[in-house]
């Protein structure tokens, strides 16, 4: 118990505020539902109630990743939060299964909700509250990267790295920018199904909510379903080989793999050195590397093995056909 209270100081703090924000959120669309039998506000009640659960379980699983390897598992358990987000998806993916069908439903027979006033102070006040977490997955994606950006570049700068962030807290950027996003419709639709003829925006809001929550949904799972079989990293890569072959002793790399280990990088290098160097000479250039690999962010693991020169450059051709590919 003692060691799982600890690996939960380590999970990700952005999932945390989500899950906790969230769940009051949900609670409060929950009242405001049975209140008014607003068809937007079942849907945003449904999608923060997934959104709850969905973050409890990424900081769980952000926070379990982070244990020991042990001798059964001597890798560690970094994919363990690839695990987790591909199980929680599943609660999203039902509730919005929930929140498409009670929007047809709507759709086909139309009601007027009451509580006008409830219904839109309700949806305000949690469409700025998930604004604020998203705000703050925004700041935590550019604190995952190193960017210090200020001012509106902290949004500008989070949507352009995004793709680069944790698995943990790109989930909740995209959820929180769904429900941000299905807040503003929520409103809308229920403003036009008040004061117009037009009683089935509702409906129509509740559909488009529940697809965008598809939308993440499918994203999510493709991106860790990727990181479960184990997916490299070539930006890294192409950043380490550079950095590696500037060194003055390495002639070549015969290999290079950075592999993603949720939220971590597990990097195997193999380099080709001068066969007259002495093992203590070829030991330094080793511990050098490895010490300059490691303060690359996220990197947590380096294994660098060593041969000797064959005087054919392999890493300098690849690249080349690499580049000729892309253009």
């Amino acid at each position: 118990m003692k060691e799982f209270l600890l690996l939960l100081k380590k999970g990700n703090k952005s999932a945390l505020l989500a899950a906790i924000v969230n769940a009051v959120i949900a609670i409060i669309k929950g009242i405001g539902f049975g209140m008014t039998g607003s068809v937007a506000l079942f849907a945003e009640t449904m999608h923060s109630a997934a959104d709850t659960a969905n973050q409890l379980f990424v900081f769980s699983g952000s926070a379990l990743s982070k244990k020991a390897p042990t001798d059964r598992f001597p890798n560690g358990f970094g994919r363990l939060v690839n695990l987790v987000l591909l199980g929680a998806v599943l609660i999203v993916g039902i509730m919005a299964y929930e929140t498409i069908v009670e929007g047809i439903h709507h759709i086909i027979h139309p009601t007027h909700s009451s509580g006008l006033i409830i219904t839109l102070v309700i949806l305000a006040a949690s469409t700025v509250l998930e604004s604020f977490v998203l705000f703050k997955a925004m700041k935590e994606i550019n604190h995952e990267l190193g960017i210090q950006p200020t001012g509106f570049a902290v949004v500008t700068q989070a949507m352009a790295n995004m793709g680069k962030a944790k698995p943990a807290t790109k989930l909740v950027f995209l959820e929180d920018t769904v429900a941000t996003l299905g807040g503003l419709l929520a409103m809308i639709a229920v403003i036009i199904a008040y004061f117009t003829p037009f009683h089935q925006a509702e409906g129509i809001a509740s559909v488009i909510i529940g697809l965008l929550m598809f939308i993440v949904v499918g994203k999510v799972f493709l991106d860790n379903a990727a990181g479960v079989i184990g997916e490299s990293d070539e930006e890294m890569e192409d950043k380490i080989g550079e950095m590696v072959m500037n060194d003055p002793d390495v002639k070549d790399i015969q290999a290079l793999t950075v592999v993603k280990e949720g939220e971590d990088l597990h990097v195997e290098l193999e380099i080709e050195l001068d066969p007259s160097l002495t093992v203590a000479q070829a030991d330094d250039i080793k511990d050098r590397l490895e010490e300059k690999i490691m303060q690359e962010n996220g990197v947590t693991d380096v294994i660098i093995e060593l041969d000797e020169d064959d005087g054919i450059q392999n890493w300098a051709e690849e690249h080349k056909k690499s580049d000729l590919i892309e253009k």
